[in-house]
């Protein structure tokens, strides 16, 4: 176990655009925590609904970084976790990512901390229960158990009251500062979807991810479902960044591409046969596929220097 001197230094990273509202639920609840971050960063992503003077104003303990452009959540999550990293080296140093619409419950960290504290193996990445606004497990966000996980790994995991996963989404998800220090950022270029599947695969392969059901978050999506919803135009970014995940991420090994390349193309098929709105898939699917394999990701330092207007401490 990784002992009773387990004192980590913790940085909230939230990233929001354009939801007011909610972002105060969220700073609000995380201010409220049984054991609260050492440090809170929120990312502004061109808001233009006066975000940043709200964070300002009303917290002015938190550390604002402003883009200038919308980098979608992919470039606000790279520009929170490399603000993050700027953290003392003599201790444990861990980033806890969530999205503005997303609410944790008042032991949610701490509840995080202890079964990082209690895992045998020390993990890589802790993962919430993701619930959604009546309490039920939110399918977008529901992490599964790491496929062909030994007996040993369901057990040590079990010992943490964890089970092992191999992905996690943003949605509440605490992350060793070291790994992202050596296996990268997340990839800011692909905007929006599987940004999180990407940059967690990366961080997790040969290592160890938990999934906390004691550690409980409320998603305050619109609506209720999971990633086989209609995704309308945004159905581009999943065919594109899924290509990009398969062909140029360092993330899956061979086999897992061609399990997570069938899984994904099921589910397109799921998404397309219930759409209203088919033509709309048909020209995502088509212009995903071609950028998906003629361009690659711009380097993330490239695109989140470019978007950031100031850090203000």
């Amino acid at each position: 176990m990784n002992g009773g001197a387990f004192s980590p230094f913790v940085t909230a990273v939230v990233v929001t655009h354009n939801r007011r509202e909610l972002l105060i639920e969220a700073l609000d609840a995380i201010g409220v925590q049984t054991r609260p971050p050492d440090r809170l960063i929120v990312v502004d992503n061109a808001s233009g609904d006066g975000t940043p003077d709200l964070v300002r104003d009303r917290y002015p303990h938190a550390e604002l970084v402003e883009l200038h452009v919308n980098t979608g959540g992919a470039g606000g999550f790279a520009a929170g976790t490399a603000r993050a990293l700027d953290t003392p080296t003599d201790t444990t140093a861990l980033i806890w990512l969530m999205d503005d619409d997303t609410v944790p419950e008042p032991g949610a960290l701490e509840a995080l901390l202890d079964a990082w504290e209690r895992s045998p193996r020390p993990p890589t990445l802790v993962a919430s229960r993701v619930v959604w606004t009546d309490g039920r497990d939110h399918p977008m966000n529901t992490p599964r158990v790491k496929p062909g996980a030994s007996r040993a790994e369901l057990a040590a995991a079990a010992e943490a009251g964890c089970t092992p996963v191999r992905s996690a989404s943003f949605v509440s998800v605490l992350v060793d500062a070291a790994a992202v220090r050596e296996r990268g950022l997340p990839v800011a270029d692909y905007f929006l979807w599987n940004d999180d599947f990407e940059f967690t695969t990366r961080l997790l392969r040969g290592r160890t991810g938990l999934y906390c059901p004691a550690s409980v978050v409320v998603h305050k999506t619109r609506t209720f479902g999971g990633a086989d919803a209609d995704p309308g135009d945004r159905f581009y970014y999943e065919v594109r960044n899924k290509l990009w995940l398969f062909t140029r991420s360092r993330g899956l090994g061979p086999a897992e591409r061609l399990l997570y390349a069938g899984s994904s193309v099921r589910r397109w098929a799921r998404t397309y046969a219930r759409s209203r709105d088919r033509a709309t898939l048909r020209r995502g699917l088509r212009a995903g596929f071609r950028d998906g394999v003629r361009r690659r990701p711009r380097p993330t330092e490239d695109v989140i220097s470019g978007a950031a207007r100031r850090y203000d401490p």
